[in-house]
């Protein structure tokens, strides 16, 4: 074999033996592992955060599996596993030196995870086992083989769904833009179209742009295939950059030019050409036109300029093999400190969990007057399917008739407020009815008369098609009359820890723009309604 030289070089140690180089990772000061510690820590990783996230878990599969926006979260982490994988040998050679201050994301991850139980947002539990992941890679693995496997572990971000408000946000902005273009495309081939809102009208029928068709399920895959796509594109960052950044415009253009292609479709062939497995047809071939139009750009891209991205090549004196024998992994200081906290926040969680709400006692909505300013009331029974996805303790809906038109009144009392079972902001659910937010504002209402203090409410104007409505909304949270969604949660986290009380309750009022009547009629019409519930609400929704 000839004679054998030992190399050492940043506490890698490297020997040839028969054709196959053998890494051993010995960072200084820190001990040999032995395998029943190794695999203990392990194991004790796995429980403590499976008892911990459990909840969080299996609510982001359930997404996964039930919004086609996300439903390629189940690759996820089997791609970023494999990425890991590919690069084992310059992670290990990387060398393994894990500080003590790679404890910081996973004291920041098990911090929001506390905050998002007791503020009942899940994607602050989700951010969080992120950050729990990330800091157990540096406590195991040390900055420079954290480094090694950065992408993968920002890969992960792209499984979890974004909070449920911007998620709405960007929905209504994208329908919009869709609805502009498939227009705009239909105007192109000669054929007569008219948008109003997200309602596109060919004359004898009217196709409405609703929240499934407003492109975020192209959107949303299509980035993070696209993020992949650009990591293992070998070459200049610009041009990866290009890449990514080009999957936005072409998802909005192809979705505005599938809707332009339905529209073609319903005016030559009625209605059922936008239904049923045409529909879906035609979602699935634009995706894959996405995919093909990416594939020619890479290429282009590809043929531009010369050379890969530095970095990118294996290095020439890289290892064709590694050996995780003795000392490949160690379990640090660092690393069982980390696993100290995650057992200190998980025995919280149990805490935080079964804290005992104790709110004062209330009266039923059942009995809330059917009588009130000048107007009679009627109750309605809410369908079952809205009953389950709500999860309130109580509700009132009733439609209050009198002069100008009846005025309808909804209050969910939620007497835990927990994660998936809180308050629901009418901002995330007037998109999902068809309807197109063309205002929103906060208003002052007054008292009913001098002794009665007013409070401030959100106006938001709501249009579909010619119909126009009103609907004024606010959150009644304890002694609070809040109108910002994001405060709601912040005085949740307060009163939970001051007060062990999360109860609260949405009330909203919505009133019809009548034929012949003026916005400014409508609002008054509901404020003076808002005048009157709002004093009622203490007995039903407990200060």
């Amino acid at each position: 074999m000839g004679q054998q030289h030992e190399m050492e070089f940043s506490g890698v140690t490297s020997m040839p033996t028969s054709g196959m180089v053998l890494i051993e990772v010995s960072a200084p000061g820190l001990p040999r592992r032995r395998p029943i510690m190794l695999w203990g820590a392990a194991l004790a990783v796995v429980v403590l955060i499976g008892i911990a996230y459990a909840e969080s878990l299996a609510y982001l599969v359930t997404q996964w599996m039930e919004d086609d926006n996300f439903s390629h979260g189940f690759f996820v982490p089997v791609i970023t596993v494999a990425l890991i994988w590919f690069r084992c040998e310059q992670v290990v050679a990387a060398g393994m030196v894990p500080p003590w201050w790679g404890l910081g994301p996973a004291l920041l991850g098990l911090a929001l995870y506390l905050v998002g139980e007791l503020a009942t947002i899940y994607f602050l539990q989700h951010l969080s086992f992120w950050l729990v992941i990330v800091g157990l890679a540096l406590a195991v693995a040390g900055p420079r083989a954290t480094r090694e496997m950065a992408f993968p572990l920002g890969y992960l971000l792209t499984m979890i769904p974004p909070p449920q408000m911007l998620q709405q946000s960007l929905s209504s902005s994208l329908q919009l833009m869709s609805s502009a273009l498939g227009v705009g495309f239909l105007h192109m081939i000669g054929v007569t179209a008219f948008r109003e809102g997200n309602v596109i009208d060919l004359g004898p029928i009217q196709l409405q742009v609703v929240e499934a068709c407003s492109g975020l399920r192209y959107l949303i895959p299509l980035i993070a295939l696209t993020l992949l796509s650009a990591y293992l594109f070998q070459n200049r960052l610009w041009k990866r950059v290009v890449l990514v950044a080009s999957a936005i415009p072409l998802a909005v253009l192809l979705n505005g030019l599938r809707i332009g292609l339905i529209g073609v479709l319903v005016d030559r062939f009625g209605k059922g050409a936008a239904e049923g497995f045409m529909h879906a047809f035609e979602g699935w071939l634009l995706f894959v036109l996405s995919l093909a139009i990416l594939g020619v750009e890479m290429w282009l891209l590809g043929k531009i300029g010369a050379g890969s991205a530095p970095g990118i090549e294996q290095p020439a004196a890289r290892a064709s093999a590694v050996d995780f024998g003795r000392d490949a992994f160690v379990v640090s200081r660092p690393a069982l400190a980390c696993i100290g906290l995650l057992a200190v926040t998980t025995s919280m969680s149990f805490y935080a969990a079964g804290r005992d709400n104790a709110p004062p006692p209330r009266q039923a909505f059942v009995e809330f007057p059917m009588q009130l300013a000048g107007r009679q009331g009627e109750p309605v029974a809410m369908e079952r399917q809205y009953v389950d996805v709500l999860r309130f303790d109580d509700y009132l809906l009733a439609n209050y008739q009198g002069l100008g038109g009846p005025i309808n009144v909804y209050a969910a009392y939620y007497r835990s407020q927990e994660k998936g079972r809180a308050t629901h902001s009418p901002k995330t659910c007037i998109p999902g009815g068809g309807w197109e937010i063309t205002s929103l504002d906060e208003v002052a209402v007054p008292g009913r008369d001098v002794a009665e203090s007013g409070f401030r409410a959100n106006r938001v104007m709501i249009q579909k098609g010619e119909q126009k409505q009103v609907v004024l909304y606010w959150f009644k949270q304890r002694h609070r009359v809040v109108t910002n969604e994001y405060l709601v949660k912040f005085f949740l986290l307060v009163d939970a820890l001051t007060m062990k009380r999360t109860d609260g309750a949405l009330i909203r009022l919505v009133a019809a723009v009548q034929p012949g009547e003026s916005e400014g009629a409508a609002d008054q019409r509901v404020l003076q309604m808002a005048a009157a519930v709002q004093p009622l609400l203490p007995a039903y929704v407990p200060d």
